[in-house]
């Protein structure tokens, strides 16, 4: 194949890949637009569904990015004061803090048994490798991942 030729092909798939990304932009910026005009909230997702492009597209293009962003601010209302803390509240608070912590707690543990066990199977593999090594009858086993509990 020549290199003319070669140019020529790659030219044109970059012609088509740039039409395609400006049909996809003209696409997501209709899609803006509608919504706006129907009142609706403008989301990632919103605007994904309505022009029909990938969510990574929208994440990947700057300016349909920050326009989205931006009219997603402007339509959140600002939170509402919070009232007074009462005796039940507090209590929800402590209670939601203490299994927060505890979850995590729980996530180190098994992690480090996790590990441990981990490290246990590779000190069993070499013990059985040495006493294959030294003349054992015992089969060297294939090494294997254990996956999560």
């Amino acid at each position: 194949m020549t290199d003319d030729a070669r140019d020529k092909r790659t030219q044109t798939l970059a012609t088509a890949a740039k039409a395609k990304s400006q049909a996809k932009t003209a696409a997501a910026e209709k899609a803006i637009r509608t919504l706006v005009k129907r009142g609706e909230p403008i989301t990632f997702q919103a605007v994904q569904r309505e022009a029909g492009v990938s969510h990574a597209f929208l994440y990947n293009h700057p300016d349909l990015r920050g326009r989205i962003e931006r009219l997603r601010a402007q339509a959140r209302p600002s939170p509402a004061p919070t009232p007074p803390a009462d005796e039940q509240s507090t209590l929800v608070l402590a209670l939601t803090g203490q299994i927060t912590r505890l979850k995590k707690q729980h996530r180190e543990e098994v992690q480090a048994l996790r590990d441990a066990l981990e490290q246990a199977h590779g000190e069993n593999l070499d013990l059985r490798r040495e006493l294959a090594r030294r003349g054992g009858n015992a089969p060297v086993p294939q090494s294997r991942i254990i996956g999560p509990c």
